[in-house]
């Protein structure tokens, strides 16, 4: 299921994908224009939402605020693509949980507990980032391509490198 638009209006429930830029932030639909996300301490709504510090922080709280102040001028959309993999919670257990946690000091990582982790466990009962496991598949490639590169510079040199060593050995 591909992300929505954001023309769409979402329903309760649905999780909201805000891109800003190198990450994704990640709030769920609870109603009447509000989400609940998970925030810095530091951050307040509107201000500072594109701040890499909701990356860095250790802590987050779980706020609950207008979509539009947690949006801003980012593009964002509905995506409950993981609804292919899990059975979504019904809506109201989702909101009721969400509101539930607003106002809580929870420890936030990146690879382990994001904005993401947080609203994939209000909807389907599981934490998962894909963007963490997208972020480590290229790590993975791109450390494996180095590997491998390595290793061919390295075999490109023991095939040319003693060649070269041996016509020097047979010049003398």
């Amino acid at each position: 299921m591909a992300p929505t638009l954001y023309d769409e209006k979402p329903n309760p429930g649905d999780l909201i994908e805000v891109d800003r830029g190198s990450y994704q932030h990640w709030a769920v639909y609870i109603g009447n224009g509000f989400v609940v996300h998970l925030a810095p301490p530091s951050e307040i709504a509107g201000a500072g939402a594109n701040s890499m510090r909701s990356v860095l922080a250790d802590k987050a709280i779980v706020r609950e605020d207008e979509l539009w102040d947690v949006v801003g001028t980012d593009k964002w959309s509905i995506n409950n693509s993981l609804d292919e993999k899990y059975t979504p919670r019904p809506a109201k257990d989702i909101v009721r949980e969400a509101q539930r946690r607003v106002g809580q000091e929870v420890p936030y990582c990146v690879f382990r507990g994001n904005c993401e982790h947080f609203v994939n466990e209000l909807r389907y009962g599981q934490a998962e980032s894909r963007q963490v496991r997208k972020a480590g598949e290229t790590v993975m490639y791109t450390g494996m391509a180095a590997v491998i590169g390595l290793g061919v510079v390295a075999l490109a040199g023991t095939f040319f490198g003693g060649k070269k060593e041996e016509k020097e050995k047979n010049k003398q």
